[in-house]
């Protein structure tokens, strides 16, 4: 996974460090020192320093002989997920759309070829993948990574989509370019995207954007259900109307959210007259 960078200033050692924190995940939460440093691409030595000094920062602890993650991770996505205000605004929205449809619902975001959860209510129902904050799929076979793929420009789209998945799933192989490029046409005339078994059997999920101030899509907002629950037609015509609903609300609200005169002043500071 190292050595990527290219440019003057890129640090390699901390790209390493990096490295390693993205090799746990939901389905690897504790993993040996042998498959970190297989997983990372490093040499044992390398990564047993950079692991050792990860665990004095607090971001990782050993535990009978291998290694995991702390809640200290979080820090470094939910700093940026607070810096959006999405999560405040968001949370209320999506538990009254829980609470209406019986189903669980989420926000994610687009991070090169894959969308990464940043908000999520959901319900206790066997669904085949399991899913919390910055789990990360690929954004081609998921109702939202339709949407944000349907939003960028065509030479972002193109960008994006060559950038190689980090999620944890098999690559998706399941439609040719010229498929997706017209069913990203649909989505985008359309406003919403359905993703029907494409990701994991049994997995049906319905999605539409949400906005900023100046109109950009920032973020997608779904509906997910078990197929064998929930007809496709009653997604559409059941569950669609209320997310459009809930997704506009947040859309307006996270528009007033950037728009507020905000300064923080530091405790015993002083300004100046």
């Amino acid at each position: 996974m190292a050595g990527r960078g290219t440019g003057p200033d890129f640090v390699e050692a901390l790209a390493r460090g990096l490295d390693i924190l993205a090799c746990f995940d939901v389905d690897h939460r504790r993993l040996s020192l042998s498959e970190v440093a297989a997983n990372a691409g490093l040499a044992r030595p390398t990564a047993r320093r950079l692991l050792k000094t990860l665990e004095e920062l607090g971001f990782v602890r050993s535990v009978d002989g291998a290694f995991e993650p702390t809640p200290r991770v979080l820090s470094l996505g939910m700093a940026y997920i607070a810096s959006q205000g999405m999560w405040d605004i968001a949370r209320p929205h999506l538990q009254e759309l829980v609470a209406s449809t019986g189903e669980s619902s989420s926000m994610a975001q687009l991070d090169g070829s894959d969308i990464v959860y940043v908000a999520r209510v959901s319900v206790p129902k066997l669904i085949a993948l399991r899913v919390e904050i910055g789990t990360r799929f690929p954004a081609v076979p998921t109702s939202q990574g339709k949407v944000l793929l349907a939003a960028l420009p065509p030479d972002e789209l193109a960008v994006a989509l060559a950038v190689p998945s980090r999620s944890a799933l098999p690559p998706y192989i399941g439609r040719s370019s010229q498929h997706l490029h017209e069913e990203l046409i649909q989505v985008r005339a359309r406003g919403w995207a359905l993703a029907d078994e494409e990701l994991a059997p049994g997995v049906r999920s319905i999605a539409v954007p949400v906005r900023d101030g100046a109109g950009v899509v920032r973020a997608a907002m779904n509906v997910t259900v078990h197929a064998a629950e929930t007809s496709t037609q009653l997604l559409l015509r059941e569950h669609l109307p209320k997310l459009l609903h809930t997704a506009g609300e947040v859309s307006a609200e996270w528009a007033l959210w950037q728009s507020r005169p905000h300064v923080e002043v530091k405790p015993g500071s002083q300004q100046r007259a």
